[in-house]
């Protein structure tokens, strides 16, 4: 991903992120995503955060 600087005026009513993300292919939008989505829930030592696996047993009253 390249790094874009622009200054702009605050009078500039152009909304230059939207036009950033829609000059972009949807593989490097969500290419981008994910690695926001990385960066944010990496733990510290590197590894990601899975979803925990809950199972219970239940019994059930056998049908007469």
């Amino acid at each position: 991903m390249e790094k874009v600087i622009r200054k702009i005026s605050l009078k500039d009513k152009r909304n230059y992120d939207l036009e950033y993300w829609l000059s972009k292919t949807p593989h490097e939008r969500i290419y981008a995503i994910e690695l926001l989505r990385k960066q944010l829930y990496e733990n510290r030592d590197g590894s990601t955060p899975r979803l925990q696996k809950i199972l219970k047993i239940i019994k059930r009253k056998q049908k007469s």
